[in-house]
């Protein structure tokens, strides 16, 4: 049997408010539309259906035994609608139990976990996955749809129609040396001075990498390099241990900070790291990821 067009969903949504509510005045409040809409509904699931539904008792609209047969049918066709969707958009990665975030080592330092921490409170059965990479890599992922949204660096990686980035906060990049380096006593430093100096580097794809990169080139140095690793608390490490020097933000002052001292770098060669959040344009309605943005938004109003 052909399916009448004029069939629809919202048609049998209001039918079966009606037979809950028994007549029209309440039905039209619970769905938020007019008498005369309500009765129209009704009226026009008759005509698509080919058969009465109820019949009139003066004012009132009385149910058939078809109207209970359709009722009872309905609500597990609703039913399955409302699965089938739930379903849809967990494999599509809007609204599922499990939220995949992607971030920086260093971030991990007090921003995500305070993130992490506001959002469990928000959103309390969701399973917060969380992968640390470098900001090239996490880039990547968040477009192929491993990630749900990631925090990182906002340059040239995070640039893309597809993205929605929001801002969160700024941070300077500084000289880290060991406590008892004979640079520790000085406030500011002229990174033009070191080219002599061994240093320490994050590996490319790092955002850190990158700003480290173009300071060396701005300084006019070509750095000696000592090491080159893929986590920062690698290199802090190395730098705490006076293996040599290292350019980093300053958001890990608090890691080894009875080891290792960070130096402002002199007014030409300073630059500020921008973090933010990074998600598709295309999820921005996923509830989760709305939970997300709230309590970004809310850490950056704290900074």
């Amino acid at each position: 049997m052909e399916i009448d067009e004029e069939l629809t969903l919202k048609k049998i949504q209001i039918f079966l408010a009606f037979m809950r509510c028994g007549n029209l005045s309440k039905t039209a409040v619970e769905m938020q539309i007019s008498n005369v809409s309500v009765h129209k509904a009704l009226h026009s699931l008759e005509n698509s259906l080919r058969c009465p539904l109820f019949k009139n008792e003066g004012r009132n609209l009385i149910p058939l035994k078809s109207a209970y047969v359709l009722e009872e049918n309905s609500k597990k066709i609703v039913q399955d609608i409302v699965t089938t969707v739930n379903k849809t958009r967990e494999a599509a990665g809007f609204a599922s139990k499990i939220f995949h975030l992607g971030s920086l080592y260093s971030l991990t330092v007090n921003t995500i976990p305070s993130i992490i921490s506001g959002l469990k409170l928000r959103r309390g059965d969701l399973d917060i996955q969380l992968l640390l990479n470098s900001n090239l890599d996490l880039v990547k992922k968040l477009k192929a749809t491993e990630l749900d949204a990631i925090i990182v660096a906002l340059n040239e990686t995070t640039q893309d129609q597809e993205f929605e980035c929001l801002p969160m906060f700024q941070d300077d990049i500084f000289l880290a040396v060991h406590k008892n380096s004979k640079y520790a006593a000085l406030k500011e430093i002229d990174l033009s001075q070191l080219k002599d100096e061994t240093f320490l580097i994050l590996a490319k794809g790092f955002a850190t990498r990158n700003d480290s990169d173009f300071v060396f080139e701005k300084a006019g140095i070509e750095p000696k390099v000592f090491l080159q690793v893929s986590d920062i608390f690698t290199l802090i490490s190395m730098v705490s241990s006076g293996v040599g020097l290292a350019l980093l933000p300053g958001r890990i002052s608090t890691i080894y900070e009875n080891s290792v001292k960070l130096i402002r770098l002199k007014r030409q060669y300073q630059i500020k790291q921008e973090i933010g959040l990074v998600f598709l344009k295309r999820k921005e309605r996923d509830p989760n990821l709305l939970a997300l943005i709230a309590e970004c938004r809310m850490f950056s109003r704290n900074v």
